[in-house]
């Protein structure tokens, strides 16, 4: 009797108001990001805007059954190697790094905590993955695109400027598909009758020297590929490139839309929708080895008229029909 008592009692106090039943407790899941930008940027802030909305979208409220901890950090190995160790001994449920070097640094500490990433160029050959089909680790996410990407941006840059003979590639030599990518441009250069050559800088100063050093030959022509150095200093970038009369493509269209000739390239907003959706599945018990790493289903291709006037060029027309965005 009393046994039956007790019983009584304990459920009454489980169904009484502001007693929660465990098993209605909803776990808060907790969701590291790491990201290799100054938390001010605009343009970066547009790409977690995006995130966070793919999120939502999902089902995952910050605040609510998500707990998401942004660590921003300088774009330089050594500094994102030390907050990635931060990051990692706090615990995660998953991370999310933008770019290839936030992903290698995470991929040296931890093999267990599932990694998503956009913005890197070859995973494969950086050894992130084992294939794109079945990444095979804790790492999977979205590439900016195979290399031929670089060469479709060489052809463009030839088509608004028929001039040049010479391209010079910008690109940040600690980044291993960067160089892979200078190759493959490299290798595509002479059926458009072009001389390609790479004009390493890792930092600010060494992309003024770099840009500098390429004087003002009306013969040359320059691509500016997408890393965190190149976007951080697109403003350094877009001016000397302007002073010194160079034409310019870049790949991510913030340079266009902030002064810079053209841009071709993913869409990286949408990419950031994706990422989140693949968070989304891994929260929900999916395991990163058997999500493929997508490559970008949308290109977005900007020309910038008043950056042509500038320069003198005169946009072809089917280049202009092409066009995704046309600035006045």
């Amino acid at each position: 009797m009393r046994r039956r008592k007790f019983i009584t009692l304990v459920g009454g106090l489980l169904t009484w108001p502001g007693v929660v039943r465990a098993e209605q407790i909803e776990k808060i899941r907790r969701l590291a990001v790491l990201m290799p930008f100054p938390e001010t940027d605009p343009e970066i802030q547009r790409w977690l805007t995006a995130f966070m909305e793919g999120l939502r979208q999902s089902g995952w409220i910050e605040g609510g059954n998500i707990r998401m901890d942004t660590h921003w950090t300088a774009p330089d190995a050594a500094t994102i190697g030390k907050v990635a160790a931060e990051l990692i001994d706090r615990k995660p449920d998953v991370i999310f790094a933008g770019g290839p070097l936030a992903v290698a640094a995470l991929r040296q500490m931890t093999k267990k905590i599932p990694i998503v990433f956009t913005g890197v160029a070859d995973p494969v050959g950086s050894g992130l993955v084992a294939s794109l089909a079945r990444p095979g680790g804790n790492i999977t996410g979205f590439t900016v695109g195979e290399f031929p990407v670089g060469s479709k941006m060489l052809g463009m840059l030839k088509q608004i400027v028929p001039q040049i003979t010479q391209v010079s590639v910008i690109y940040n030599p600690e980044q291993v598909p960067q160089v892979g990518r200078l190759a493959a441009i490299q290798t595509a250069a002479p059926s458009l009758g072009l001389q390609v050559s790479g004009a390493s800088a890792a930092n600010a100063e060494e992309i003024r020297q770099a840009i500098e050093n390429l004087g003002t030959d009306p013969t040359r022509g320059v691509i500016v590929l997408p890393n965190p150095v190149t976007i951080v200093n697109r403003g350094i970038i877009i001016t000397l490139l302007a002073h010194q009369r160079l034409p310019a493509i870049y790949e991510n269209s913030v340079f266009a839309r902030e002064g810079g000739l053209i841009s071709y390239g993913a869409d990286r907003p949408a990419q950031m929708r994706q990422a989140a959706s693949y968070i989304d599945r891994i929260l929900n018990g999916a395991n990163p080895a058997d999500l493929p790493v997508q490559d970008p289903t949308k290109f977005t291709l900007i020309v910038n008229i008043k950056t042509a006037k500038a320069l003198g060029l005169a946009v072809p027309p089917e280049l202009l029909a092409a066009a995704d965005e046309v600035i006045e």
